[in-house]
């Protein structure tokens, strides 16, 4: 018999973090680690959307950190150092900077801010840029709350963003796609 998903247990508004510790399902703990959770499914219709077989791995690989982001937002962080959490790490980041680097070599230089559009992948990659940046805010917000977080999270969430809008005008690029350039009224 297959193991059944409801427990029933978070029916009257509370949930475990992982160390047993109970928090109600609106704690910002909850709220960081569930934006997450949505940014990498996102970030998974955006890898099935794109056919370049390089970014796909890149994008797999963000999928895996952000589980990683994942697992320690849902610890308790008093709990966590007896636990086997795996870490995120400088490298990480440094990994997202150099695709950043890469891509931009094929791109012209932006002359105004660009609308998120001009092709339907284009347009789910500024989604999940935008997602990124709420858990981004979720997670200073855990910080300036001193929830006690590891700041390396900050820092990626903060580079993932940069990496999928340069992302999103490198898939127009490919797609010969036009980028919308805002043309504020004056």
């Amino acid at each position: 018999m297959a193991t059944k998903i409801y427990t029933k247990t978070g029916d009257k508004g509370t949930t475990s973090l992982i160390g047993g510790t109970k928090v109600p399902k609106s704690h910002l703990r909850i709220e960081a680690y569930g934006t997450v959770d949505e940014l990498n499914s996102y970030i998974g219709l955006c890898r099935d959307l794109l056919t370049d077989e390089r970014t796909r791995h890149i994008l797999h690989e963000i999928q895996d950190r952000l589980f990683t982001i994942g697992s320690s937002l849902a610890c308790d962080p008093v709990k966590e150092l007896k636990m086997r959490i795996p870490d995120l790490k400088e490298e990480d980041v440094t990994l997202l900077e150099n695709e950043i680097d890469r891509m931009n070599e094929s791109l012209e230089p932006m002359k105004s801010f660009i609308l998120p559009g001009g092709h339907n992948t284009v347009s789910q990659i500024h989604i999940a840029r935008c997602v990124c940046r709420r858990a981004e805010r979720c997670c200073v917000r855990l910080e300036l709350e001193s929830l006690e977080m590891e700041a390396v999270i900050i820092k990626y969430l903060n580079r993932l963003s940069d990496y999928l809008f340069v992302l999103a005008r490198y898939t127009a690029y490919l797609l010969k796609a036009e980028e919308i350039p805002w043309k504020p009224r004056v």
